[in-house]
């Protein structure tokens, strides 16, 4: 239920913590049922939030980028993570299949329109919902921006992370034998998908935790060992390096800029750290190029985290906006 401290807090940021007023599961194939829940006012604003990944799940503080008097806060665990089943499932599980559910959820939900919230993945599939089912979404907040684009595929597992952190690229690649690191994604889903179990533990380990070192300026102790936890890292390793190997499941891959036109008339706000090293900003900027309807605001002293200082306080000013909106 609500509680009464729903100011944002001074020593986060964030809103006050809240717990769901409902929840449940929904059947969205003969295999697959996601978790979602709704926390905040139940007569307010709907807004979705989307988490990242592929294969993150959401977490609890994830609620409180949303002023809880004004917003009816949608939160859900996509296919194969966090609460949903089966627990890092690849099968039926596409960037269109959880499109799909995200719509499904929102009809299951007498939802008739929404503002749609997402961060890293999180923005990639809010881009291809929003494309595909213009007529539903009344905002955006995107951050981190990832497109699935060729050079922002390569940025990060080839040619630059690996500049700026060449610490944590060596125990990355460190994984793979030397013959196959041509390919780090390849290789690795070979033995995210193999059938050897302590191979498919360090592979899923150490896909992790690469991520988790570079993911803020300043390195996150407890965000490497949330990614060091083995219940954790096999749905996100899995799950990630699946839509990896696959494009994203986009064609072509600048599918998502290609097709900006359809939503250029949805008001965004874009928010990207300066020193974001998993998505440069250079991906931001080209987004907002393509979208004039955008708004981009680039935060100097962060990284890539949702929960870096500058990061929070632009995202959580971004709900004030919309919300002050009505």
């Amino acid at each position: 239920m609500l509680r009464s401290s729903s100011l944002v807090s001074e020593s986060t940021g964030l809103f006050g913590e809240i717990e769901p007023f409902n929840s449940g599961r929904l059947r969205v194939s003969d295999i697959h049922e996601i978790y979602w829940e709704e926390s905040g006012n139940p007569m307010g604003k709907p807004i979705v939030f989307l988490h990242g990944g592929p294969g993150g799940g959401t977490e609890p503080k994830h609620r409180r980028f949303f002023d809880p008097r004004f917003y009816r806060i949608v939160l859900f665990d996509q296919r194969g993570c966090g609460r949903s089943t089966p627990h890092a499932s690849l099968e039926e599980n596409t960037t269109w299949h959880l499109v799909d559910d995200i719509e499904r959820l929102r009809k299951h939900l007498k939802i008739d329109r929404w503002h749609v919230f997402g961060g890293s993945w999180g923005s990639t599939l809010a881009l291809a919902y929003a494309e595909r089912h213009p007529n539903q979404v009344t905002g955006m907040i995107l951050r981190g921006i990832f497109t699935f684009a060729e050079d922002e595929k390569d940025w990060f597992y080839h040619s630059g992370t690996r500049v700026l952190f060449p610490d944590a690229y060596d125990d990355f690649i460190s994984a793979i034998p030397p013959d196959e690191r041509h390919d780090l994604i390849r290789a690795y889903h070979r033995r995210l998908v193999g059938r050897h179990t302590r191979e498919r533990a360090d592979a899923a380990r150490a896909w992790s935790v690469w991520e988790c070192r570079v993911a803020a300026l300043m390195q996150d102790q407890d965000l490497v060992a949330h990614c060091d936890d083995v219940g954790f890292t096999l749905a996100f390793a899995r799950i990630e390096c699946h839509y990896f190997v696959n494009g994203g499941f986009l064609e072509p891959s600048t599918q998502l800029l290609d097709e900006i036109r359809k939503i250029e008339h949805i008001p965004a706000i874009l928010v990207h750290g300066r020193y974001d090293v998993i998505c440069p900003a250079r991906n931001a900027w080209r987004l907002h190029k393509a979208w004039k309807g955008s708004e981009l605001q680039i935060i100097d002293g962060a990284g890539h985290s949702a929960h870096e200082p500058g990061i929070v306080r632009a995202l959580v000013a971004a709900t004030n906006r919309f919300r002050d909106r009505g």
